[in-house]
């Protein structure tokens, strides 16, 4: 697996422009591991040719790497990964915080809706493999938090990730034999706004 850094500086209008660029910006979040443009264009519910266009612009700014290739029947794949697995806006942009803002929420929401169409394609193509007899293991969470403020939804993410990341590192062995998906979604509740200004996040 090849490293990557947690967080990347854009300081470059053109970096700024596909870091914003809600198909690019997607992508992006895709390829915190590596994966060709097939497999992020399976996830996205995307054509390959359009996300293999995206892809060569992502590279073109130095946001994407080429790194490696794998065979899948007659055709050899290329492999691309963002450098980062987080991007982070200079100030020296000039862009407001605000728009900057609307814009990261805006595209949070779309990851979550590819998110949910991808785990429903997949519960299908697993429930038909019970019914043909074969075991499937799995499991879920769900529950609600209730959150003040920004800055305590940032905070509570932040700490959810990292307690994360330090589970997933601990099971994470390219030894094993059964690969398991591991989502994170975190959003307020549609229209549960209370009195207070508080938001439930599921």
């Amino acid at each position: 697996m090849t490293e990557i850094m947690e967080a990347y500086l854009v300081q470059l209008p053109e970096q700024a422009s596909a870091v914003l660029h809600p198909i690019r910006g997607e992508i992006l979040s895709q390829l915190s591991e590596p994966a060709s443009a097939a497999e992020v264009a399976r996830r996205m519910n995307e054509k390959p040719q359009r996300i293999n266009y995206h892809l060569k612009i992502l590279e073109k700014v130095g946001l994407v790497k080429k790194v490696g290739t794998r065979q899948v029947k007659n055709l050899v794949e290329v492999l691309y990964q963002a450098v980062a697995r987080a991007f982070i806006l200079s100030d020296s942009l000039g862009i407001h915080p605000e728009a900057i803002q609307q814009v990261k929420d805006q595209h949070a929401l779309a990851h979550l809706i590819y998110t949910s169409e991808q785990i429903r394609k997949d519960a299908l193509a697993l429930m038909d493999q019970s019914d043909e007899g074969e075991t499937i293991p799995s499991a879920t969470l769900q529950t609600q938090v209730y959150l003040r403020n920004e800055d305590e939804r940032e905070a509570f993410v932040q700490e959810y990730v990292a307690m994360l990341k330090q589970l997933a590192a601990k099971y994470q062995s390219s030894e094993a034999s059964n690969a398991y998906q591991v989502v994170l979604a975190v959003y307020p509740h549609p229209g549960k706004e209370e009195k207070d200004g508080s938001r439930k996040a599921k």
